[in-house]
């Protein structure tokens, strides 16, 4: 009987390994330094980047993933992280010396996560803001424009430009309504390229063509030049609570996901900046005939993420990093879950 349960025990340590160890893993300490972020230390510990929604269920003191401090500490287990709870602040010399020797003691810091800006988001053009000018015509009166072909425009000496001068080029998609107010909140305009002025008259010139995205059309927006370079926006925590609404994506579907552009009735006037992340909820609403007794209302349904890119006055562009679940146009979106 014994040598049957020596086996069996033998037996269950070779094949679940997990099992034996979980138990008795103790988890490695790490002390927050200047520069970490949960994205970072997901990425770094637990080999996984988007771990930040089982931080959410398993952290309630937790609010943003990015919103974290030095001197905090996290326990590092081979599948989690959790935080330790906040410790009074030493008192004596000694324990100073001691908490500051501990911080000492990791060297490494987990890269800032960061998100990239290809330059072909669009983005809402919004009612007070004009564009410089248009492409009035393209040469031999053809329709449609690409690489190095010659256009005219309604730019020239009178509005203070000079010759070589660039501007980047768009087209507009529509009129954008507010999904709960109807509010005209701008138009949607997506680039098409960029072009160089060559001769100028006072009123008019003509210019070429030095990069094309899609076709160009009479009638293409002319705006200043933005350099169409990728680059990276770093998140950084809001300077205050944010709450608005997703009023419109890049690709005009129904159903946003991953990966997708969208637009939302946040910018600067609310405090909004590039690089903020914030959540994408929904209420949750019951059907009276089918729930038992009062309902009260109830928690909301975290759908996913976004970080934004690049802000208006009353709109910005922002990228979707993660959903949980189908995201629509009119989804709330807010710098703290409850």
């Amino acid at each position: 009987m014994k040598i049957r349960f020596a086996i069996l025990l033998f037996t269950l340590v070779l094949f679940m390994p997990g099992l034996a160890l979980a138990a008795d893993e103790e988890p490695t300490i790490y002390v927050i330094k200047q520069g970490d972020t949960l994205w970072g230390l997901s990425e770094r510990f637990i080999k996984d980047p988007h771990y930040w929604p089982n931080m959410w269920s398993r952290n309630n003191q937790i609010t943003n993933p990015h919103i974290i401090y030095p001197g905090q500490k996290v326990r590092v287990f081979s599948d989690r992280l959790e935080f330790e709870p906040a410790e009074p602040a030493a008192s004596s010399p000694a324990a100073k010396k001691a908490a500051v020797a501990q911080a000492e003691t990791v060297s490494e810091v987990a890269a800032e996560r960061t998100y990239s800006v290809r330059g072909n988001e669009g983005f809402l053009m919004e009612t007070d803001y004009k564009p410089a000018g248009f492409v009035i015509a393209i040469q031999h009166d053809r329709i449609v424009a690409g690489d190095d072909d010659i256009v005219y425009t309604d730019i020239g000496r009178v509005h203070g430009v000079k010759g070589g001068e660039k501007f980047s080029i768009y087209r507009k998609e529509g009129n954008v309504s507010h999904p709960l107010t109807n509010e005209i909140m701008g138009a949607k305009v997506v680039p098409l390229g960029t072009l160089q002025l060559t001769d100028l008259e006072r009123k008019a010139s003509r210019g070429i063509i030095t990069k094309a995205y899609q076709e160009i059309s009479p009638g293409s927006y002319l705006m200043p030049y933005r350099e169409d370079k990728r680059r990276e926006v770093a998140l950084k925590m809001p300077a205050r609570e944010l709450k608005g609404y997703i009023i419109e994506s890049y690709s005009g579907s129904a159903i946003i996901a991953t990966g997708d552009v969208v637009y939302i009735d946040l910018g600067s006037t609310q405090g909004a900046e590039a690089g903020n992340m914030l959540y994408i909820v929904r209420d949750v609403t019951l059907d009276q005939q089918y729930a038992e007794g009062r309902v009260d209302r109830l928690p909301q349904e975290l759908l996913g993420a976004l970080v934004i890119l690049e802000t208006g006055k009353k709109t910005a562009t922002a990228v979707v990093v993660k959903s949980i679940d189908a995201i629509y146009k009119g989804d709330k979106i807010v710098s703290l879950t409850k």
